[in-house]
């Protein structure tokens, strides 16, 4: 439960040095660059926008490389693929690929040449075909197709549009061209959209015949060939076949190259990294023969840090607290337990200057809260069970990754937990099968009670819980108020709250309405009776004359004191909002009592026992993956509107230290 303290630590060290030193703290990973010093006439950055371009170019050459591969040879998968994380690699495999790497460079080209000659096949193929389609109307043309006919003859080559026949060209001729003296004309094919026609004329009737063709839309032929169309048709096909053929080839050579895709995927992080060194390495001020790094470093790690550079390298190293007005990055460290919360404190905002982590807290209250809401001891240990046996499983997978499944595994053991309490194991299950296939009903007591049974019971419960969880996030506002000395705040703001809020909860209790909600009568002694009222109204006072104590106006003090006083209405919709605990809690145990009936429906039968097996599963399956998402969604919302509302607002910054960021494998240290 602690945000670790930042320091600014500042390296200055010999300009042969740079590069190295760079490296060092890239694989340590513990320094976020944040530079201080601007340039001067002494110190300038070295511009290395050319260099780190040309890395981030051989990096996404790599990546591009990379996805070809997958598409000619794709790996195969698994449903849980995603969960492996990163490659471990050796050492020596990884310096051995640095070593070819231009070797590896040409290999890369030659993968990207390889899909672009593909593609570009693929789009000739397209116009071969495109082609040959056009043709399919003049296939019965037995003349080449850029004739044009002999000394005293012409031929016309053309379609017009719709439907003709021989007379009607005849027709068209006499009534557009009635001079001309000698014509034949053929119908190539005929359509619905066009007719494809060939006239043969004399050469000085040729301009009449084709201006009385085009009167009614005729067009000549678009291809020139000396082949015929069925010649040059087959002649097309047969490039057709050529061009697939090299496909098939360029698909054998692809596939052969992904042998090397191992290689390759250390290329593309090698790269990546190097383009991430030379972005630092441009942001770095820069004098003849020095240098000068500065950045934040985790409080814990500055000694080692200072502890390898100082062992190899001539430099002087200084370290600061940061300055008042300075906001670090926020790195947290809480115990295996807690850290698997962080991702939901990360997601609402880290915490920013001044605030506490308050991740450990918050953890106890989410798995409590997340397993009252599932509370079936059969789907908490599936989720337990499932989550333990993923992280043994897939030991590489992302931190992030990790963190979500171990939330879940402690969510599971809360889940077991509370359903052995209230007596679920796959709602009614036990007493279902007993009764329908055994004639003997049997099942297993609850430890507490059975929420379907007694659902007062358990609302009053989760109201107390959820003052329980209100009322430490108000102990931890007033924990912080002390913190900075801020006592005032802390009376104001934290005390007279709660003596006000505890007087109006034993105001109430004694009541007939909390009577009929908890179906029990509670008593106080008089004198309990006289403490309540009286701290009830100390702090309502209090909280009207002291909310608005910035103000020196009188009256504008007042109403805003009113007005936060107001603010008892926003508790009791927080204490409202814990129903959902018992919403949800009912809700598993309803829709799996649901299930159970409705496989029982075959009875004791052959039928009946498939039945019950087939309709067991789907159900069971469906109302754990419901529940799940509701009982995370809802925990969450728990969390971050009425828990975090008492004293949290988040905001900070995240620790990006520089490091190597890898993309598809990790180095393994020596």
């Amino acid at each position: 439960m602690a945000v670790l303290q930042m320091q600014r630590m500042s390296i200055c060290a010999l300009k042969k040095d740079r590069k190295a030193i760079l490296e060092k703290i890239q694989s340590m990973g513990v320094m976020e660059i944040n530079h201080v010093l601007d340039e001067d006439e002494d110190f300038r950055r070295m511009d290395t926008a050319n260099a780190r371009s040309s890395f981030e170019k051989a990096a996404n050459s790599a990546d591009r490389a990379l996805e070809i591969l997958n598409e000619y040879a794709p790996i195969k998968t698994s449903m849980l693929s995603s969960l492996e994380g990163k490659k471990l690699v050796d050492a020596k495999v990884h310096e051995e690929v640095i070593r070819k790497r231009e070797e590896l460079l040409k290999v890369v080209s030659q993968i990207q040449a390889l899909d672009k000659e593909k593609a570009e096949n693929k789009a000739e193929i397209l116009k071969l075909e495109n082609r040959i389609e056009s043709l399919v109307p003049w296939l019965s043309l037995d003349i080449p197709m850029n004739a044009t006919g002999t000394k005293k003859t012409s031929v016309i080559l053309g379609s017009i549009p719709g439907l003709a026949d021989i007379s009607g060209i005849y027709e068209i001729l006499a009534d557009a061209a009635p001079e001309v003296e000698a014509a034949d004309a053929y119908v190539i094919s005929s359509g619905q959209d066009m007719t494809c026609i060939a006239v043969i004329c004399l050469k000085q009737e040729e301009q009449s015949i084709e201006e009385a063709l085009r009167s009614r839309g005729f067009s000549r032929i678009a291809q020139s060939s000396a082949k015929t169309p069925a010649g040059e048709t087959e002649e097309l096909k047969q490039a057709i076949k050529e061009k697939e053929n090299r496909i098939s080839q360029i698909e054998q050579e692809v596939i052969r190259l992904a042998e090397q895709r191992e290689e390759i995927y250390l290329l593309a992080d090698y790269y990546r990294v190097r383009a991430e060194k030379y972005e630092v390495l441009g942001e770095i001020p820069q004098s003849a023969n020095t240098f000068v790094l500065s950045g934040y470093v985790p409080h814990r790690d500055v000694e080692k840090v200072k502890r390898v550079l100082e062992s190899k390298y001539d430099c002087a190293i200084d370290v600061e607290e940061l300055k008042e007005e300075e906001e670090p990055p926020v790195l947290l460290k809480n115990n295996k337990f807690s850290a698997s919360a962080e991702g939901v404190l990360e997601s609402f905002g880290l915490p920013k200057k001044g605030e506490i982590d308050p991740t450990a807290i918050m953890s106890v209250f989410y798995v409590f809260l997340f397993g009252l809401m599932l509370s079936d001891a059969a789907y908490g240990a599936i989720v337990s069970i499932a989550c333990g046996v993923l992280i043994l499983k897939f030991p590489r997978m992302s931190e992030g990754m990790k963190k979500s499944i171990q939330l879940f595994f402690w969510c599971g053991l809360s889940t077991l937990f509370w359903g052995i309490m209230f007596g679920g194991y796959f709602g009614d299950v036990i007493n279902v099968v007993s009764r329908t296939f055994f004639g003997h009903e049997v099942g297993i007591k609850a430890l507490w009670f059975v929420p379907l049974n007694n659902p007062m019971k358990l609302l009053i419960y989760s109201m107390v819980f959820g003052l329980i969880h209100l009322f430490t996030g108000l102990g931890i506002k007033g924990y912080m108020c002390i913190r900075d000395k801020k006592y005032v705040d802390f009376l104001c703001d934290v005390v007279l709250w709660y003596v006000f809020l505890i007087g109006l909860i034993l105001l109430l209790i004694p009541t007939d309405i909390f009577a009929s909600i908890a179906q029990v009568q509670i008593t106080f002694p008089p004198v309990v009776n006289a403490i309540a009222k009286w701290a009830s109204i100390l702090g309502a006072v209090g909280i009207v004359l002291m909310s608005g104590r910035a103000n020196k106006n009188f009256g504008l003090r007042i109403a805003l004191g009113a007005y936060d006083l107001y603010n008892v209405t926003g508790w009791l919709s927080d204490v409202l909002s814990y129903s959902r605990l018992l919403a949800l809690g009912l809700a598993t145990g309803v829709i799996a009592q649901v299930v159970n009936q409705m496989g029982s429906m075959g009875g004791k039968s052959v039928f009946g026992v498939i039945l019950f097996v087939i309709v067991f599963i789907i159900g069971h399956v469906f109302n754990i993956a419901i529940n799940l998402l509701g009982a995370y969604v809802h925990t969450n919302r728990l969390q971050y509107v009425e828990f975090f509302g008492k004293f949290y607002e988040g905001g900070g910054r995240a620790f990006h230290p520089f490091r190597e960021n890898t993309k598809y494998a990790d180095v393994k240290e020596e």
